[in-house]
């Protein structure tokens, strides 16, 4: 009995083994590329986008991976790197059916496949001091031999991975791409003064351009111009400064002829005033009024709005004691400020503006209007002025009142417009007019599709993008979606719109909201009382010297009117010196409750994060053991 006891046992623990080696064997052939994804956006799981640019293949297109083994052995994160790109490829393969082949190279020292790899393209990156060179490129082409490439897969992209393949696997399969057409007097392809101005870095292209050509054919487009070509489908009109008539009614008839529209105008351009050499004044807005006020909508140039919630923390001037302040006129944008009914913004995280102007529909206008961005209730307005010549974040964030208002700074249009001219303008002396020159036309045929953004240094590198040398290759790291909203207009308005959701979704900036409202709102406390502060002890310097010298003579003239400070003069100066001190300590009291708000915050975080789920498990565990034992008594009773 004992013997067949034993052989029972042992050949439980063999079927057990069996069946637990089976079933690792059976999940690594059918489960390998299982998981699941807990990201909130979703980021590692193909998404509509990809399926339908993967479903939608005709031709067959080749992806191949050089990667060097040797990479991922000598540092372990381009290993691990290396292994999520393979199986993101993979699952390209699969989606596509059949579509789309994949082939693994591994480019080794000297080998014919790391010649191919360098006649590809793709960067090569030495890993030691002997020199050894290593790669983790992809190259991909269709039947017509167009190819594409990924020098370099870098791992602070991770995040965009899925957009840059499904990118590729696009543009292979979509040769012909929409025409767009650029005017514009900024710098965004490169300043060619660049090199005179000893910053080399501005000779190179703004990178929304960049990604703008990836997507497009885009064609400059003379400021001059008469006539727009009838081939562009799309018109990027960026800071439209000093137009001739004649440059006007030829906007103005590519719009009336069903051309769409693109327009970023500016009450105070912060990259062309960047750009201006000190001292010299010159005017820095741009306006479409006569045309935008024909078609019902109204784009101010005087005024800039101010928004606290999303302020950039900028460096104080140099006398301030704290070294930050908010500069309410360059903030961020997020949450219901961007327009989740729109394609083009339904997914980004994050616009940055810098002194951007209002978008208005005129009264009575028979336009649809719908916003795009919008400013918090935060917000209000200022003078332009006061941020064009020598701007004071300081002196803006204390005099700054929120008036409850949510103000419009970038909106779609759709309508029937009417021309802005009844016929063509005269033109200048010495100018003709090109062969071929259409006909006039007084309103669109049927409705019109523009966008207008009241701002221009959303396409400035510096307000959403970081660009640093790999090895001489240029990297773009993006903290806002800035460049994603350009592109995802322009798809949107030429038609093509399979890339929106995947783009969209690559910036995935998470800020501690909480945190920067608690420490916005403290700060526009300190700086309003700061201000306070200040005008009373101007005041009060004012009134001592007043009362030790009396008023103040003529000049040459000997001050008769000098006096003896009086017993109740004194009291009065001790009083202004006790306010002072007062008001002193009142500008410590909100600085630490500040930080008490915020230490406050972290503290309950670090707790929740670092106590929570221990006590959550113990829970667990205690309650299943309770349920345990009663069953067991249920059971023996």
């Amino acid at each position: 009995m004992a013997n067949k006891r034993l052989l029972l046992s042992a050949g439980g623990v063999a079927a057990a083994l069996l069946l637990a080696v089976g079933a690792n064997m059976l999940s690594d052939r059918f489960l390998s590329s299982a998981r699941v994804d807990l990201t909130e956006q979703h980021l590692y799981t193909l998404s509509p986008g990809t399926r339908s640019v993967l479903g939608g293949l005709q031709d067959p297109i080749t992806l191949r991976l050089f990667y060097s083994r040797r990479l991922g052995a000598e540092v372990p994160m381009f290993g691990a790197y290396a292994e999520r790109v393979r199986d993101m490829l993979r699952e390209y393969v699969a989606a596509s059916g059949g579509k789309v082949r994949l082939e693994v190279l591994d480019p080794e020292p000297f080998s014919e496949t790391e010649d191919r790899a360098t006649a590809l393209g793709l960067q090569a990156v030495p890993l030691d001091q002997a020199g050894e060179q290593v790669f983790f490129g992809l190259s991909a082409s269709n039947q017509t031999d167009d190819e594409r490439s990924i020098a370099f897969f870098q791992p602070d992209r991770e995040r965009f991975l899925e957009l840059d393949l499904t990118r590729i696997v696009w543009e292979l399969s979509n040769p012909r791409r929409p025409v767009v057409g650029l005017m514009t007097p900024l710098p965004l392809n490169g300043d060619p003064r660049a090199m005179m101005m000893r910053q080399p870095q501005l000779a190179q292209p703004q990178v929304v351009m960049t990604q703008l050509r990836q997507q497009v054919s885009l064609r400059d487009v003379a400021l001059d111009a008469q006539v727009i070509d009838p081939e562009i489908q799309l018109l990027v009109l960026a800071h439209p400064q000093g137009l001739s008539d004649a440059t006007l009614y030829a906007i103005d008839q590519f719009v009336m002829r069903g051309g769409r529209l693109l327009l970023l105008q500016d009450p105070h351009s912060e990259m062309q005033a960047a750009r201006t050499p000190q001292g010299q004044q010159t005017d820095t807005s741009s306006s479409l009024a006569r045309l935008l006020n024909a078609w019902g909508i109204e784009a101010p140039t005087d005024h800039v709005v101010l928004d606290q919630r999303g302020a950039w923390r900028v460096r104080a001037p140099g006398n301030d004691r704290v070294q930050a302040v908010d500069y309410l006129a360059w903030f961020a944008m997020s949450g219901d400020s961007l327009n989740r009914q729109e394609p083009a913004t339904a997914q980004l995280e994050q616009i940055s503006l810098g002194s951007a102007g209002e978008v208005r529909r005129r009264e009575g206008a028979n336009i649809e209007f719908t916003p795009l961005l919008t400013s918090s209730a935060q917000s209000a307005t200022i003078e332009t002025d006061k941020v064009r010549r020598e701007p004071n974040p300081t002196r803006i964030l204390a005099d700054f009142r929120a008036d409850g208002q949510r103000r419009v700074l970038a909106a779609r249009v759709r309508g029937v417009l009417h021309s802005a001219f009844d016929a063509p303008p005269a033109l200048a002396e010495g100018q003709e007019r090109p062969e071929n020159f259409p006909a006039h036309r007084a309103s669109t045929e049927g409705p019109a599709n523009l966008v207008v953004i009241n701002d221009t240094d959303m396409l400035d590198d510096r307000f959403w993008v970081q660009v640093r040398d790999f090895f001489g290759q240029q990297v773009a790291q993006p903290f806002a979606g800035n460049g994603s909203f350009i592109v995802n207009l322009a798809d949107t308005l030429t038609g093509s719109d399979a890339l929106i959701g995947l783009r969209s979704r690559g910036e995935s900036l998470r800020p501690f909201e909480r945190v920067e409202a608690i420490r916005r709102v403290a700060d526009a406390q300190y700086r309003q009382t700061e201000r306070g502060l200040q005008e009373r002890l101007t005041a009060t310097e004012q009134r001592l010297r007043e009362l030790r010298q009396g008023p103040a003579a003529q000049p040459g003239e000997r001050n008769r009117n000098q006096v003896v400070i009086t017993p109740e003069q004194r009291a009065e100066i001790d009083r202004a010196r006790e306010e002072i001190a007062a008001t002193r300590r009142q500008l410590r009291t909100v600085q630490l409750e500040l930080r008490r708000d915020i230490d406050g915050l972290e503290t309950r975080l670090r707790i929740l994060n670092i106590a929570a789920v221990p006590l959550l498990v113990t829970i667990f565990a205690v309650g299943l053991a309770v349920v345990r034992s009663r069953r067991r008594a249920a059971a023996r009773a």
